[in-house]
């Protein structure tokens, strides 16, 4: 079955009480699935993030194969396909955990203005201003831990090759520095 999502994410604060949200509809505009997250605390790119993640597990549960994804963040669609480094450890860390759930489906991610993704926006403002979470036909069995499932890969390689930290054993003896001559003759 083939989807089309729109997601969004914010938080009042930046970070501070947030929400994630997504819309799930058939090809057709018919609305499957929506949900507003309500996260008590968080970033906006972690309510970005949480949003994806959570489409992709509702997306599951609904017996998609193929999803059409539209986002307003620039940064979650261009790190999620791999153009942007991924500098935060946290966000390496759920982009991991979203990559392994994307892994069963497949999926076509865009970005698009704010202006053309206005129903996850506004779903997840009233989840802020509600702060609860608010939806139909909304997950169902949301895992445990809700936000970070697996532990961050480290890549420790460079051009194919592996690194390591470079370790320096302390010198016992400095070496003499040269000393400065004197330019104006002491005066």
């Amino acid at each position: 079955m083939q989807v089309k999502i729109n997601i969004d994410g914010g938080s009042r604060g930046n970070p501070g009480p947030g929400a994630s949200a997504y819309v799930i509809c058939d090809l057709q505009g018919k609305i499957l699935a929506q949900e507003g997250h309500f996260m008590p605390h968080c970033t906006n790119n972690q309510a970005e993030y949480t949003a994806l993640k959570l489409a992709l597990i509702k997306s599951k549960e609904l017996g998609a194969t193929e999803l059409f994804i539209e986002s307003d963040s620039l940064l979650l669609v261009k790190q999620f396909l791999g153009e942007y480094k991924i500098k935060s450890p946290d966000l390496a860390a759920r982009m991991q955990v979203i990559r392994h759930l994307a892994g069963q489906f497949t999926i076509h991610i865009k970005h698009v203005l704010r202006e053309f993704n206005k129903a996850p926006d506004a779903l997840a403002n009233k989840a802020m201003d509600a702060k609860e979470s608010l939806g139909f036909n909304p997950i169902e069995n949301l895992p445990e831990d809700d936000e970070i499932l697996t532990t961050p890969q480290t890549d420790n390689t460079v051009n194919g090759v592996e690194v390591k930290p470079v370790v320096r054993s302390a010198k016992t003896t400095k070496k003499p520095q040269p000393k400065q001559p004197d330019l104006f003759g002491n005066f």
